[in-house]
């Protein structure tokens, strides 16, 4: 017959807490494996957690300078436009201060041929008036002499012409016709801008 002692002894039981639950391995050795297990666990999480951290931290960087250099290259354009925008803009305003300088001195020149056209009696008709700064010389052709001091009495009195001097007058070759003999004259004046 067999016979089993159930009731163990102080022997085992001293037994088994020395070298822990049946492992062979005493209890502190096991415990501070367990913690160093545990640390290196614990490590170990630590540093893939900061390792994808830095992951996703790169890969925004990433994205943003991907989205910076996009940026650039749109602002690289508008300064672009902007550039042939103010290129475009000082030659318009070129232009509108030309066409203003153009307006300004129109009134002058219109208005002398104005005040001569007033000026011109029957019996005289003007070949040429020739203007270098706001010295005028008019030439022409009258039928009598009468009609060349008119012209030059209107002149003076239209005040736009100061002094009016006449540098010659001499009469033509008879026409076969027999009509009457024109006579060939030039007029010396000095223009006064209006306003002036």
């Amino acid at each position: 017959m067999i016979r089993i002692n159930l009731i163990a002894g102080d022997h085992d039981r001293a037994r088994r807490r020395a070298f822990g639950a049946g492992f062979g391995v005493p209890a502190t050795q096991q415990r501070t494996t367990l913690a160093c297990g545990a640390i290196l666990l614990v490590t170990a999480l630590g540093v893939g957690l900061w390792y994808w951290s830095l992951a996703a931290h790169s890969r925004q960087i990433e994205a943003d300078i991907v989205t910076s250099q996009k940026e650039t290259a749109r602002l690289r354009e508008l300064i672009q436009q902007v550039q042939a925008y103010d290129a475009r803009r000082a030659q318009l305003q070129l232009r509108v201060t030309l066409i203003e300088d153009l307006r300004k001195g129109r009134e002058g020149p219109v208005h002398m041929l104005d005040e001569i056209s007033r000026s011109v009696p029957n019996l005289l008709w003007l070949t040429e008036v020739k203007q270098e700064g706001d010295e005028l010389t008019i030439t022409g052709r009258c039928t009598s002499l009468t009609a060349l001091s008119d012209f030059a009495d209107n002149l003076k009195a239209s005040g736009y012409f100061k002094p009016v001097e006449i540098l010659e007058s001499q009469a033509e070759a008879a026409q076969a016709g027999g009509g009457p003999t024109p006579n060939k004259f030039s007029i010396k004046a000095t223009f006064v801008q209006p306003g002036t």
